[in-house]
């Protein structure tokens, strides 16, 4: 259930405050809120709630705002509960009607909203904010027959959100699923008061440590201790069949876990016996099994765990174009990338600066065939009697840069370089709440830069009408 927010907040002069404090007017959280559509976005945000029926929810000013908070500062649920408690600035954001010494509500909150509020619905309120936040003449430059001239510019690239995992060996994941098996058997002996079958666990941890604590490992010692934790998986499994043919079953989140454990130890049974290293949908952590490898080829970090994802830049504002935790080859996305702009704008880019990788046949026929100018160099070998435009590629080089800024803001300023949420649908809000962080940052400067050039402007005209 549901309840529209009925005493919106307009201004700062509605903000209850008390005796003795005054919020300045300049202060970034004030004016964040103020280049966020919350109106609009509650029509998006309460289609969600469809029954009548039930204790009504947290406001999406206070869900949403809290949110945005905690991707810039990156504070823990608990920790920014108590900022938002102590600060009236981040209050006035997140649309209280006044400042307050009680707690806005309890942290365990924020997951619900992580897991409310998904990342298709933020891609809706990313575009809200962005439309919302244009100039007049951009507001009605929408063409409606399609057949009009190509402007503009679009970059795209991809990059990796990783996750906070531990970074995966077969031994460490093995060992894992061990102590999980040995925890989950112990559960189900305690609950129906039965006797706990001998598990080796004080073996078990000896074998793993023996290889763990070594410094110099040999092909031969690691293959001897995953055999070894194969067996002691393999033991606890069947003790666990056992007692599921008498009718003792353990809980639902037990068994999910068990589902990850039995893929894992197929994984590396298949690895071991065929003395091979890789597998197909590797899972490299059991309490996150939707991760997988990205390989990126980066000198520092050739490959990462996480979330693969594509941004498109238009006029300094980035968007999500595809997140996905499985690899793929980013060039897929480049056609549905400029279809996206179409609908946006009525028209084409003028040209689109995108990686090498992004340059395959069908994207530059499809390119082509628009008028588009996809910049990089032709397939193939060069030709000897080829003129380039040497300043053309300057510039289309410099131009894609910003693409890389924006990743570098992300990751350094908005929470993108570490994803710290356990599940996969609130990995995903994660993602796309980094982006409108971003966002709103972006404009935040550019509306002061664009102040800053009223105030030049109007000294340039004193001075001239003084001479």
């Amino acid at each position: 259930m549901y309840k529209k927010n009925q005493n919106h907040q307009f201004s700062l002069q509605d903000f209850n405050q008390p005796m003795g404090l005054k919020l300045d007017p300049e202060n970034k959280w004030i004016k964040k809120a103020a280049m966020i559509p919350w109106d609009e976005i509650e029509a998006v945000y309460a289609d969600l709630f469809p029954s009548d029926c039930g204790m009504p929810a947290k406001p999406l000013r206070m869900a949403l705002g809290a949110l945005l908070i905690q991707k810039k500062f990156g504070f823990s649920d608990r920790e920014l509960v108590e900022q938002i408690q102590e600060n009236p600035y981040y209050q006035y954001f997140i649309g209280l009607p006044g400042f307050q010494l009680e707690k806005p509500f309890a942290p365990s909150l924020m997951v619900e909203f992580r897991k409310r509020i998904t990342d298709e619905k933020l891609a809706e309120i990313n575009e809200l904010i962005i439309d919302y936040n244009k100039n007049d003449d951009d507001k009605n430059d929408h063409p409606s027959d399609g057949n009009s001239e190509n402007k503009g510019t679009m970059i795209i690239d991809a990059t990796c959100a990783p996750q906070n995992i531990a970074f995966p060996q077969d031994i460490n994941l093995l060992n894992e699923a061990r102590e999980n098996l040995e925890a989950i058997i112990s559960s189900v002996c305690y609950e129906h008061n039965l006797l706990k079958p001998r598990m080796y666990k004080n073996n078990a941890r000896k074998d793993y440590l023996a290889l763990a604590k070594c410094k110099k490992r040999s092909s031969k010692k690691i293959r001897k201790a995953i055999k070894k934790q194969l067996q002691y998986i393999k033991r606890d499994r069947n003790y666990i069949e056992w007692f599921m043919s008498y009718g003792y079953y353990p809980d639902k989140h037990q068994m999910e876990r068990i589902a990850v454990i039995d893929k894992v130890y197929e994984q590396q049974e298949y690895m071991y016996k065929n003395n091979v290293h890789t597998v197909p949908d590797r899972i490299v952590s059991i309490s996150q099994p939707f991760v997988r490898p990205i390989v990126r080829g980066k000198s520092k970090s050739p490959v990462e765990f996480g979330a693969k994802i594509d941004l498109s830049i238009e006029n300094g504002l980035g968007r999500l174009e595809k997140i996905s935790f499985d690899a793929y080859n980013e060039s897929e996305v480049l056609i549905s990338a400029i279809e996206n702009f179409f609908k946006r704008n009525g028209h084409y880019p003028k040209r689109a600066l995108a990686d090498k990788i992004y340059r395959n046949r069908e994207n530059l026929a499809y390119c082509k065939a628009r008028g588009i100018r996809l910049a990089g160099p032709a397939l193939g070998r060069p030709g000897k009697n080829v003129s380039i435009d040497k300043h053309m590629e300057y510039v289309d080089s410099v131009d894609r840069i910003e693409v890389e800024r924006k990743f570098a803001l992300s990751k350094h300023s908005h929470g993108l370089g570490l994803i710290m949420t356990k599940l996969e649908e609130t990995s995903r809000s994660s993602i796309a709440l980094s982006i409108i962080s971003m966002n709103l940052d972006c404009l935040l400067r550019l509306s002061l830069f664009q102040k800053l050039i009223l105030i030049f402007s109007r000294y340039n005209c004193l001075y001239e009408a003084a001479v």
